[in-house]
């Protein structure tokens, strides 16, 4: 139906017949003379009809935006004057001789020129939002990324092998995606939340390298970087450590960003521990290109009478941290006001802060509520271990040390966003050294950081079931400019070890059979040692565009309440679907008029 498309077309074709097929992307009538920009995946071509041809002339008078057309005609230089530098194909056009009207549209929901359109409307006509030019180079480059990494490991002698989609309900992690049986009558399969039961029994199975272009399933609470359907990269290698792991993620992204993007990461990537990444940055996926960090101050604070700040500095479990602003003396007690409230959203009580007017005016040169507090041995430690010069502001924070990191580390990178002090570029890091597992104060139970089936620390498993807050893991994160890029681990490998990990998880030998029973015994017939990694795609295109949001690297996302506004699921289904599942509604108690 087509020679070429209608971006491709060049001064190389000129006084060539060809044929393109695209959509109207707007029509022109100037004196006579009708132009069309033809529009495909690759771009826009001019076509221009002559009265002088009054047949498919006259077709063309009636094209609308968005017909589909197949156009066959002779290119030519454009007239002088007319050349648009800011196309490809400015500099030629298409001299129509031939016009087919393959199928008319009505006037579309919107102009895909038009970027001031609701992402509820996007969502709503998704196949016209996706003919947008942008939304088109996202999933181009999406496609160019997966086709760079599968090429990668691929030549590294891995095995692209599937798992199953339908598989068993497990208790640890986020909630299912349920799927009832109808076979099995009150049974039911779970959409996996990842493959990594499957994957380690491919490890068993002697498949030694393994990789995935996976869908996964989550049933949690949404929001920007999240879905309940996500794609991720899932690898699984054996008889390799971790050092060596990591070696090969590392020269994998390197090559994907090189041959994508043109763009050179460092060799080697940086390394931090959990420890260190939490005590200077609040968080375990730090930004790096933010040059603020957190200073401890609580050895100075353990004596002084403000009860705010001397309460968390003796609790063993709470924390009094400092962060300088540079030149944050400009902002203003509103702004101040605003950052306060805007800690408050994870549990901070208020907002403390000392404004450095005049470092050299000692403490006259200092403006603060809470100077009155603090004893001058005190303020000027504060002062030199936080580096403060004049201009600057030095915010506190002072609570669990939980609350301490997770209100400062968002301040931190909110400070940086709002005050300019991004520096350009890609930061990746690596994140090592995590706890084994998290207490849960509601459920007062111990939680795996990571999952259940993370190795620890071989000199740590004697601790697995009396101290396991004691316990590290063999577990490594990759940071990418703030955003959890990917997270793997070490397995275990030995039926005693998993069993330890399980009990100190509160679970019993039999709830463990029960969910795991099929890992636990493939674990006695000689597992290798192994480990991996699952890279989140949707995450990586999503920093590798510049889009603001994995929704915008999707073709068919759901929106933040987990629905589909195109095709409107979830949706209700017929009784006699319900029957055949065994499945009987419960109707929503009214609510008590009042």
């Amino acid at each position: 139906m087509r020679t070429h498309y209608c971006g491709i077309v060049r001064e190389s074709e000129i006084d060539q017949e060809i044929t393109v097929c695209g959509w109207v992307h707007r029509r022109r009538d100037h004196g006579g003379v009708i132009f069309i920009d033809l529009r495909d995946r690759e771009g826009l071509v001019q076509i221009v009809f002559d009265p002088d041809l009054p047949e498919i002339f006259s077709i063309a008078e009636h094209v609308r935006s968005e017909y589909v057309l197949q156009v066959t005609g002779k290119v030519r230089n454009r007239p002088e004057g007319t050349v648009n530098p800011d196309l490809p194909t400015g500099q030629i056009e298409v001299l129509a001789q031939k016009l087919v009207v393959l199928n008319k549209s009505e006037t579309p929901p919107f102009q895909i020129e038009d970027d001031d359109i609701s992402e509820e409307h996007r969502l709503r006509y998704r196949y016209i939002d996706l003919r947008r030019e942008e939304m088109f180079k996202r999933m181009k480059l999406r496609s160019e990324i997966i086709r760079y990494l599968r090429s990668y490991l691929d030549n590294q002698g891995f095995l692209d092998i599937e798992t199953p989609m339908l598989t068993k309900a497990t208790p640890e992690g986020a909630r299912d995606y349920l799927v009832p049986s109808r076979t099995h009558a009150g049974s039911f399969f779970a959409l996996p939340q990842s493959p990594q039961i499957f994957k380690q029994l491919l490890m068993v199975s002697g498949m030694d390298r393994y990789y995935q272009v996976v869908r996964c399933f989550r049933d949690e609470d949404l929001r920007a970087d999240r879905q309940p359907e996500f794609t991720q990269l899932d690898i699984e290698t054996s008889f390799m450590m971790e050092d060596e792991i990591i070696a090969l993620m590392e020269e994998m992204l390197r090559d994907v960003f090189s041959n994508v993007l043109q763009i050179e990461l460092p060799d080697p990537f940086p390394r931090m521990s959990h420890a260190e990444a939490m005590r200077r940055y609040g968080s375990d996926k730090p930004d790096l290109r933010i040059p603020l960090e957190l200073v401890d101050v609580n050895d100075v604070m353990e004596g002084v009478e403000f009860k705010v700040f001397a309460g968390p500095a003796k609790d063993p479990d709470g924390r009094v941290a400092a962060l300088c602003v540079p030149q944050g003396c400009e902002l203003s007690r509103k702004e101040i006001d605003d950052y306060t409230k805007y800690v408050s959203i994870y549990g901070a009580k208020g907002l403390a802060y000392i404004k450095v007017n005049d470092l050299a005016a000692g403490r006259d040169g200092l403006q603060s509520p809470i100077l009155k507090f603090l004893p001058d041995d005190t303020v000027q430690t504060i002062l030199d271990r936080t580096g403060a010069k004049s201009g600057d502001l030095i915010f506190f924070g002072a609570d669990k040390t939980k609350i301490v990191n997770e209100a400062l580390g968002a301040l931190r990178v909110k400070l940086g966003h709002d005050r300019g002090l991004l520096k350009e570029g890609w930061a990746p890091l690596w994140v090592v050294d995590f706890p084994m597992f998290e207490y849960d104060e509601n459920a007062k139970r111990w939680t795996s950081l990571h999952h259940p089936f993370t190795s620890p620390n071989e000199e740590d498993i004697e601790y697995l079931e009396s101290d396991p807050g004691r316990c590290q893991s063999r577990a490594y994160d990759i940071v990418l400019n703030g955003t959890e890029l990917g997270g793997g681990s070490m397995r275990i490998y030995r039926p005693d070890v998993q069993k330890k990990v399980f009990h100190a998880l509160g679970i019993s030998d039999e709830e463990a059979n029960e969910k795991f029973g099929f890992l636990l015994d493939a674990l006695k017939f000689g597992c290798p040692p192994h480990g991996g990694i699952a890279f989140g795609l949707d995450r990586m295109v999503m920093l590798m565009t510049g889009a603001q949001s994995i929704r915008e690297v999707m073709a068919f996302p759901k929106t933040q309440t987990a629905s589909c506004l195109l095709t409107q699921a979830p949706s209700t289904v017929s009784d006699a679907q319900l029957r055949e599942l065994n499945i009987k509604i419960r109707k929503q108690p009214k609510e008590t008029e009042k």
